[in-house]
Formats: structure tokens, C-alpha cells, sequence
């Protein structure tokens, strides 16, 4: 059985840091490309960040680039998401999603979802 388990939400203080990880099982993520996307209460479900299986090639929405940073340990089946200088804006239920490097960036193209960490970042 294939699982994305993300860790690391909590509450946070504007300006904070938090290391968010999805620890991957059931099958090797080679050849997938790993996302980050969040959901805030009443709002559609948004991409945050990803990175490629090829080459490990980093995209961020325009939001966050700069102060998040997706990186990938293939050994351990692992994608972390550091966050730094925190707004309240970014207060959201984080997933984990994986799909194959060949697909589009669509949210209906990843093959498996996390079942989400909530961050709360607070003014």
C-alpha cells in the first residue's frame, strides 16, 4: 500500500520557521516528481513548490519563492518543504503528492496524496 505521511505543522509566530517532511512507502518514488500544495480554510487547494525525479529541478509559486525551499532524499523516500519568514498568509493544511516526471502540473495528475499537516502561522 502506497503512503505519503507528511510531519512537521504547528503553530508558528510571523517571521518563524517550520521543516515540513513526507516520508514515502509502498513502492519507489523513482521517476516521480514530488509537490507541495496547501489548502486554507474556505480556498481551493493551491501548488506550492515541486521537484523533478530528473535532474531534481525546483518551481515554487511566486508567494513563497524565497523563503521556501523543497528538497528531496531519495535514500530515505523523503521530501521536506523549509519554510522561512512565515506570514499568516500562509496558514493552510499542507499535502504531499506525487506523480510521474512525464505528467503536467495539474493537481488531477498526482497519482498519491498525504493526508495533509496543518501549518498556523500567527501575527
Amino acid at each position: 500500500q502506497v503512503q505519503l505521511v507528511e510531519s512537521g505543522g504547528g503553530l508558528v509566530q510571523a517571521g518563524g520557521s517550520l521543516r515540513l517532511s513526507c516520508a514515502a512507502s509502498g513502492r519507489t518514488f523513482v521517476g516521480y516528481t514530488m509537490g507541495w500544495f496547501r489548502q486554507a480554510p474556505g480556498k481551493e487547494r493551491e501548488f506550492v513548490a515541486r521537484i523533478t525525479w530528473i535532474g531534481s529541478f525546483t518551481y515554487y509559486t511566486d508567494s513563497v519563492r524565497g523563503r521556501f525551499t523543497i528538497s528531496r532524499d531519495s535514500a530515505k523516500n523523503t521530501v521536506y518543504l523549509q519554510m522561512n519568514s512565515l506570514k499568516p498568509e500562509d496558514t493552510a493544511v499542507y499535502y504531499c503528492a506525487a506523480r510521474s516526471d512525464y505528467k503536467d502540473n495539474q493537481l488531477y495528475e498526482y497519482d498519491y496524496w498525504g493526508q495533509g499537516t496543518k501549518v498556523t502561522v500567527s501575527s
